[in-house]
């Protein structure tokens, strides 16, 4: 709004001055809003809460079972095994009553008890030799070849590469830090060079298998799809993820929208169902689409805090109870019966009236400005469950269709802790060198594969390749 002092407010006319106020106090309004954001009723971080968090109101239903295992559960726990590394016999030499020798008594039965231990670590240095002869027939000196792994004179081997890309990318330790623990466990600190060098290597050696997760994942019927920022070189990118249950792909941009997601690839060509949340260069793509309703319980939390209206309760709980209903469907079921869906919709439908009645349009609109008129956040949200009712409401009609967006967002939980660590990437290669990394890890992680082992495979030159199919890795 333009400031004008005293003289000017005095010679406006009526109108004008009635639009200054309604202007005025839609930017009071915008400002009360965002100071009662935070992690409960909006998508902001806990970490934006400061220290003065809010009172936990989680959305989540309370559940009727109790903590810890459920009954038929097997539980976990440590089992004799029948072929122990080491055997240590402790023989009866006497008797502690009455001082029999016992050494020549045959043994009545053996008792076991068994510790699980890790051996004490060390390098183990395998020197390769090649044999040197000259040849008899033309007088050349010809020598044996080593293996093609080996190629420095003293070198580190395979397994401790793996080792090093594994605490670097999966445990997310620093590399100051992977040194002090080699050297604590082993008694030699690699370079942070050999770690940045393993890190860079593995790229370039699990490339076809990174190429088949991004195919396979174009090619799913259902995928999750999230942003979230990213700080490279100091400046703010954008972490872009795609996945499944059993693939997972990162990607780092330094744009959010639609150059970024043409540039990643994936998108442009996926003919499938895209969970999202209600990012709109989401929606310029030619795909089915479905929203996050995890994001409308937040959304719908504010307005009932910030507002009061009460059809704003009402929505969450109505969108719990079809939550309930399709989770308490039998096993064999793929959507809500046409009776109970049209049930849900009327209500629904209902709601929404009841909405805009509490938020109409301002008699008087403020004077005229490019682009879209501002709304209420109880307008915008009622707007968008009204265009796009078929994609928020898409779990009832397909099972298959999630309730919200939670698989995307746990995809990027672990960056975070990444980024609170390193506060930035340094540079944008090594930001994608992570990405690249941890997408594998993922995907193997996802279809219950052992982390390291299958990193180890990758400088072998056998690197996992993912199925979409739960039972058929390659």
């Amino acid at each position: 709004m333009t400031n004008l002092d005293k003289e000017q407010l005095a010679k406006l006319d009526k109108e004008s001055l009635i639009a200054i106020i309604i202007e005025l106090g839609q930017e009071i309004q915008e400002l009360h809003d965002q100071l009662a954001k935070n992690s409960q009723n909006s998508g902001k971080p806990p970490s934006s809460d400061g220290l003065k968090k809010p009172r936990t109101k989680s959305l989540r239903q309370k559940g009727k079972r109790q903590n810890g295992g459920q009954p038929g559960h097997e539980g976990h726990t440590l089992k004799l095994v029948e072929k122990p590394d080491q055997i240590e016999r402790y023989p009866v030499v006497a008797c502690p009553h009455c001082a029999t020798r016992l050494q020549e008594v045959g043994v009545v039965r053996v008792e076991k008890r068994q510790v699980f231990d890790v051996p004490p670590m060390r390098l183990e240095v395998t020197e390769h030799q090649v044999e040197v002869k000259e040849c008899p027939g033309c007088g050349q000196e010809v020598k044996g070849a080593f293996p093609p792994e080996v190629t420095q004179p003293v070198q580190y081997g395979p397994r401790l590469k793996a080792q090093a890309v594994y605490l670097n990318n999966y445990q997310l330790l620093p590399l100051d830090r992977i040194g002090e623990l080699f050297e604590d466990f082993y008694g030699h600190a690699p370079s942070q060079a050999f770690i940045l060098k393993a890190n860079a290597s593995f790229v370039e050696e699990s490339k076809q298998a990174l190429q088949s997760i991004k195919e396979q994942i174009t090619a799913a019927p259902l995928v999750h799809f999230d942003e979230s920022g990213l700080r490279v070189e100091g400046r703010l990118n954008w972490l872009h993820v795609a996945g499944t249950e059993r693939l997972t792909y990162y990607a780092v941009h330094p744009k959010r929208g639609q150059i970024a997601m043409h540039a990643i690839g994936i998108l442009p060509d996926f003919q499938g169902r895209a969970m999202h949340d209600f990012l709109r260069s989401y929606l310029v793509f030619a795909c089915q689409h479905a929203l996050c309703n995890a994001h409308h319980l937040r959304d719908l939390q504010f307005i009932l805090d910030q507002y009061g209206q009460e059809w704003a309760q009402k929505m969450g709980e109505l969108l719990l109870d079809i939550k309930a209903e399709v989770e308490t469907a039998s096993p064999d079921q793929m959507a809500l019966s046409p009776e109970r869906i049209a049930h849900y919709e009327v209500l629904f439908d209902d709601l929404l009236v009841q909405g805009l009645a509490a938020n109409p349009l301002p008699e008087q609109p403020p004077p005229k400005k490019r682009g879209r008129k501002k709304q209420s956040p109880a307008k915008n949200l009622l707007d968008r469950f009204q265009q796009y009712k078929p994609e928020t409401l898409a779990f009832m009609h397909d099972f298959s269709v999630p309730f919200d967006n939670n698989l995307a967002e746990r995809d990027l939980r672990m960056i975070k802790v990444k980024q609170k660590i390193s506060g930035s990437f340094r540079t944008q290669t090594g930001a994608e060198t992570f990405c690249a990394i941890r997408s594998y890890i993922s995907t193997v992680r996802k279809q219950g594969c052992h982390v390291i082992q299958s990193i180890h495979d990758v400088f072998l030159g056998q690197p996992f390749f993912p199925s979409a199919l739960e039972g058929q890795p390659e």
